[in-house]
């Protein structure tokens, strides 16, 4: 709200000084001068002369040599003691500076108190001796570090390259670089909020575990050692209840009943300043010309020792006074506003809790609602506007609510939307503060963008500065209690407290109402059941859902074999029929019938059976899921948990994937199954016999279907039902008469019709008055003769009843040729096979994988609140939330 100044930096000399002369008053105020000192430890150099000797001319050269050493030495002893008193002088000097310097320093004894004590028992118990032992040594760690002078030589490689080579393509590219510079800075921009957003997600289900954890260790009794319970202060405690209440079900509107101050203003008007300057901290995030306020903020100011803020789901505080830590709150507000705005929005009605406590700061809660728009501009929704009018009328229209209406100074009253809006919701102005903001643009039309990035210290002393010397103060336009920050805090906290004051006991009596008559319905519509809230509710519906997962590992091998088996057989059994048997079956000889079953069983098993076999097996294991689900369903199952089932089922089918390997073995063991052709006792050929004969009989009941079909009913069913052949039926009729004649004169013939003997047929019938197509006669005698070959194998089946003695002893009899008793025995012995090998993958593996996916599943959609309002829901579980809250 106001211009800040630098200080002159020679404001800090007296201050500095002060602070001198502060500490040094405790220390010695007598101190001896340094000069006193160093006389006393040099006096060592102050020798007494050696007294001289006589010099006596009869010595000669020897006398003078002698004097000579002795003055040498002398000269030396001298130089010792100038050294030695020299040290002593200056440690003595050099203790003294420091004793000045630790006297200067505050006791820090009584604040020994703010380490815990945990501190210091680490401290005692770690040994620093075993830690340095587990270190690595010195010359281990060198070893580690990149070779200098090869870093060097590949330095100045590159740097020759590209003073030689790229000269001209850096020209080339420059302005490519410079149009998408901005794009690429945008898209990392925005890739870095996506996964800030992912991370977040990530570090709040971290956080509600911890929180669930801390509970519940809370809860054990820990040998009499209770946590002290901190008292909460009036303001944190109405916080809490207004937080209790923003989530609570909204038909109810008793959110809108107590009071709080909501923050209105035109875009870019200075709400989110004011509310800076009352919380004596930047705390929100900016933007030049953007909307940055994009969901409300609920703000509770408290008084403290330490300036902090903390979010009402976090326990991270945020100290104000650093500027890293104001630059990640603002980080953190940005974040939890973007991901509160939903797809396709550009504003969103979640409240952000935030409370901010420090010492003077008024107590209060405040609203900040984004900034009132006129036009949608590009980047928007097309809703914008009319969200953010919605959102600030359900605010304003609490009759308790009191409006700060924030107006830009320095633009025209008439311009401004939000004063229309509020005189609307209060017509009489009885709760609503109007504030000036920008006054000293509105007096000088002046402009400094400058200002946002200055301390906020300067905004105030510039405020009180500006208002002294403003023309609106002198002139008697503004009194001296209406402007300042201070001024505002001081009358926006009265008021709110006024208010509370007046309406928290009515609402009080209104909560104790309503929930009286929540209690009253549910003792009336669901007097057996407790009152479980839509988490209770989903856990309870988890551990079923987990319950039913257990089962799956209950079911007896027989059971999975047996169910394995039919399916695959189901599955496999078109293929086998049509595309082995039948074209092997064509050829009159053993050998060729042999060596074509064994061609084309080794193609089926290396491209498609074992594909089959685990398709099969994976649908086996959702049919035994889903019915286990079902039968729990049936024994008293409430219903409310259908659709969470059903949605638990469908996702984790849709994650189940069925291990890669086990294809690869399973090829293996089916065609080792195959290979093997020896049937060893009497009770494996009969019941080979058996499966064969089962096989033929219900390929041949279909075929006798699909001739029914084409032939239209016979004489009995006319006459029974009423019903006559259509013309097609009776061309089929007399066409298939034909060929069964055809078929009656030569039962070995081959499955195809030559050319010649359909123009033999297509003659008859046209003597006959009937026209065919030569097409119609070949799909006729195809189903004819499957039917007339059918019969054939059954009977030739049960000639082979007896067969086993001729099998076993090797006797080659051409009218007993039971290769296809063989075959069919290698079948059913590969699904048995195979049908135990996906039965021990399922209970070894994929059941227990499949519990794993429910659980993931079961956690995410936990995680999930709107999925979990989408799947369970219902009156009930409305009043039970209702009475939970």
């Amino acid at each position: 709200m106001g211009v800040r100044f630098r200080l002159p930096l020679q404001k800090l000399h007296p201050f500095s000084r002060a602070i001198h002369h502060r500490y040094s008053s405790n220390s010695n105020p007598q101190r001896p001068p340094h000069c006193t000192s160093a006389r006393h430890y040099t006096s060592l150099s102050r020798l007494p002369m050696r007294p001289p000797k006589s010099r006596s001319g009869g010595h000669g050269y020897q006398q003078q040599r002698s004097f000579w050493v002795a003055r040498l030495a002398a000269r030396l002893l001298k130089l010792r003691y100038i050294l030695l008193g020299s040290a002593v002088g200056g440690g003595y000097t050099a203790k003294k500076t420091y004793d000045e310097w630790k006297d200067m320093l505050p006791d820090f004894s009584e604040y020994t108190w703010i380490v815990p004590d945990f501190v210091w028992e680490m401290a005692e118990n770690i040994d620093l001796d075993k830690l340095a032992a587990a270190l690595p040594e010195m010359e281990e760690i060198a070893k580690l570090l990149p070779d200098m002078e090869k870093i060097g030589e590949n330095f100045t490689f590159l740097k020759s390259l590209l003073s030689s080579g790229v000269g001209s393509e850096v020209i080339g590219a420059s302005a490519y670089s410079a149009t998408s510079d901005k794009e690429k800075v945008d898209q990392l921009q925005e890739e870095l909020l996506r996964t800030q957003l992912k991370y977040q997600r990530m570090l709040e289900r971290l956080e509600k575990e911890n929180k669930e954890l801390r509970k519940v260790v809370l809860q054990k009794d820990d040998k009499g050692i209770h946590q002290r319970k901190v008292k909460k202060s009036l303001i944190d405690l109405y916080s809490e209840v207004l937080d209790i209440l923003s989530d609570y079900d909204s038909n109810y509107n008793t959110q809108d009943h107590l009071p709080r101050v909501v923050v209105v203003g035109d875009q870019s008007a200075g709400k989110t300043s004011v509310l800076e300057m009352i919380a004596q901290a930047r705390i929100f995030p900016r933007g030049s010309g953007e909307m940055m306020t994009r969901s409300p903020v609920k703000v509770t100011l408290s008084e403290g020792p330490h300036h902090v803020a903390m979010f009402k789901d976090s326990s991270r505080e945020f100290d104000l006074g650093k500027e890293d830590d104001l630059a990640a709150l603002r980080r953190e507000i940005e974040l939890r506003m973007r991901k509160s705005v939903k797809e396709g929005q550009t504003v969103s009605p979640e409240t952000i809790s935030l409370s901010v406590k420090g010492p003077g700061i008024q107590r209060m809660v405040l609203v900040d609602l984004p900034g009132v728009i006129s036009t949608v501009t590009a980047g928007m929704a097309s809703d914008t506007k009319e969200t953010i009018f919605s959102i600030s009328k359900a605010y304003m229209q609490n009759p308790n609510a009191i409006i700060l209406c924030i107006q830009d100074g320095s633009v025209d009253a008439e311009r401004s939307i939000v004063t229309d809006l509020v005189s609307q919701m209060d017509p009489q102005g009885k709760r609503t503060i109007f504030v000036l903001t920008k006054v000293d643009l509105a007096e000088k039309n002046l402009a400094s963008p400058s200002r946002v990035s200055q301390p906020l210290c300067h905004f105030s002393d510039y405020e009180e500065d500006f208002f002294q010397s403003s023309r609106l103060l002198r002139e008697g336009m503004l009194k001296a209690h209406q402007v300042t920050t201070k001024n505002l805090s001081l009358a926006v906290s009265d008021c709110f407290w006024k208010m509370v004051r007046e309406s928290v006991e009515q609402q009080a009596d209104a909560f104790k109402a309503s929930r009286f008559n929540l209690e009253t319905e549910w003792k009336n519509n669901y007097p057996r059941l407790r009152e479980l809230d839509r988490n209770e509710l989903y856990e309870k519906a988890k551990n079923e859902i987990l319950d039913e997962v257990i089962s799956l590992s209950q079911v007896t091998p027989k059971h999975w074999e047996s169910i394995l088996q039919k399916k695959l057989w189901e599955r496999v059994s078109t293929h086998v029929i049509e595309n082995i048997y039948l074209p092997a079956a064509q050829t009159m000889d053993s050998g060729t019938f042999n060596t074509t079953v064994d061609i084309k069983l080794k193609q089926w098993t290396d491209k498609q059976l074992p594909h089959k076999a685990l398709e099969v097996a994976w649908e086996t294991l959702q049919e035994e899921f889903a019915r286990f689900m079902a039968e729990y369903k049936g024994k008293d199952q409430d219903d409310i948990f259908d659709k969470l089932k059903e949605a638990v089922k469908e996702e984790s089918i849709k994650r189940h994937k069925w291990n890669e390997r086990a294809m690869d073995s399973l090829r293996v063991i089916q065609h080792n199954a195959l290979e093997d052709r020896s049937i060893t006792d009497k009770p494996q050929w009969d019941a080979a016999i058996q499966f064969m004969e089962e096989t033929l009989q219900s390929r041949l009941k279909d075929t006798e279907s699909v001739i029914s079909d084409m032939v239209g009913p016979d004489w009995k069913q006319r006459w029974m039902n009423w019903t006559n052949r259509t013309s097609e039926q009776h061309v089929r009729n007399e066409t298939k008469n034909e060929l069964e004649r055809l078929l009656k004169l030569h039962e070995d013939h081959t499955a195809y019709l030559a050319n010649d003997e359909v123009t033999t047929v297509r003659k008859n019938l046209e003597a006959r008055g009937v026209d065919v197509d030569p097409v119609l006669i070949k799909d006729t005698w195809h189903q004819l003769y499957r039917r007339h070959f059918l019969q054939k194998a059954l009977f030739h089946c049960n000639l082979c009843r007896r067969g086993f003695y001729y099998y076993q002893r090797h006797f080659v009899d051409s009218e007993l040729e039971c290769n296809d008793v063989v075959l069919f025995w290698r079948i059913q012995r590969m699904l048995g096979i195979t049908a135990n090998t996906l039965r021990q993958q399922l209970t070894n593996t994929e059941v227990r994988r499949l519990e794993k996916n429910v659980k993931e599943v079961l956690e995410d959609f936990g995680e999930d609140t709107e999925k979990k309002v989408q799947l369970i829901t219902g009156r009930r579980v409305q009043l039970a939330e209702d009475l939970s809250k």
